[in-house]
């Protein structure tokens, strides 16, 4: 293999351009060229493609976001803006492609690389931490540490207040975040899509401190769960008890920027190395992860469908935390 090329695709995650950092250098050491593709699949339709030296990655590994951008492509949905993708890869002579992203992107690069044949490996890049094959995405730290900042600060005011606060996070089909917050930031319940937790459980909980003199609580509530938001779930707790004085906190978007954590930008850097590597070796059609800190490949059928499972021992170690 000869040239390959790298893109961002999806919501962009911190360590994204610690990623692209260690794909274009591993690449030019193997004596490879590399290509980067801005603006995810739309750029590749549209040919917004340049070749990419040592120094184009040079100063970024602590930046978050992405150099590359980052867009959602309609046009690549279609077989018309697929070929035309090709074509444009055909165009600077590109044989194998990274994408750096989610099951969104890896979805797109598995029918590109079933139509055309072109190697494609992927790097798990979203702070949900919700694709299987990897025991950490890219970005999901440094998420988890953004938001137990916010926390940290929003218990402040709950103590001083004697006030209940339902904290929103990301994750709409994973608690991952949620789950970690919880542990680090003492709150008294999580809720998760993955599981069965009601709002008859929360108030139940909320009556209970309440017998045990507790004057402040923090309930961390992920996006995706099943009975509601931040705000649908408060609201519904309110009316069975009034006399809470309630909050509600939605952190959104904040969690994605940011600089990037230590540990996020080492992740990064293996994940990119073994993009390039298993480029190299024959692989295609794969993810790339990092499991038991051991580097493995997932099919992108397996990475995208099969569930990744939520650690029970974290959300009981939530509840007796919680006491």
């Amino acid at each position: 293999m000869k040239s390959i090329a790298v893109f961002t695709s999806g919501g962009d995650a911190p360590g994204m351009n610690a990623c692209v950092r260690s794909v274009v250098r591993n690449a030019i050491y193997l004596g490879i060229d590399v290509y980067g593709v801005k603006y995810g699949y739309n750029g590749m339709i549209e040919g917004d493609i340049y070749k990419m030296k040592s120094y184009s990655v040079s100063n970024i590994i602590q930046r978050g976001g992405t150099i590359l951008k980052s867009a959602r492509s309609k046009g690549f949905m279609t077989p018309e803006g697929r070929k035309k993708a090709f074509e444009q890869l055909q165009k600077q002579g590109i044989e194998g492609l990274v994408a750096i992203g989610g099951d969104g992107t890896f979805t797109g690069a598995n029918l590109f690389y079933e139509e055309y044949g072109i190697p494609v490996i992927g790097i798990p890049g979203t702070i949900d931490n919700d694709l299987f094959g990897s025991d950490y995405t890219i970005g999901f730290d440094t998420a988890v540490n953004t938001a137990l900042s916010a926390i940290d600060s929003i218990r402040d005011t709950a103590n001083s207040h004697d006030r209940v606060f339902f904290i929103e996070v990301m994750g709409r089909n994973s608690g991952y975040i949620a789950i970690q917050c919880g542990i680090g930031g003492g709150a008294e319940m999580v809720m998760v899509p993955e599981t069965a937790t009601t709002v008859d459980d929360v108030i139940q909980n909320l009556k209970e401190g309440r017998d045990k003199d507790k004057t402040s609580s923090i309930i961390v509530v992920a996006e995706g769960e099943v009975h509601g938001n931040a705000h649908d779930i408060a609201d519904k707790v309110l009316s069975e008890l009034p006399e809470l004085d309630i909050r509600v906190s939605t952190l959104g978007h904040v969690q994605r920027g940011g600089t990037p954590t230590a540990f996020d930008r080492i992740l990064a850097s293996r994940l990119g190395m073994a993009a390039v590597e298993g480029l190299v070796n024959g692989k295609k059609g794969m993810m790339v992860g990092i499991v038991d800190n051991q580097v493995q490949y997932t099919n992108f059928k397996i990475a995208i469908t099969k569930s990744k499972p939520i650690n029970e021992d974290m959300l009981r170690m939530v509840k007796i935390l919680s006491i």
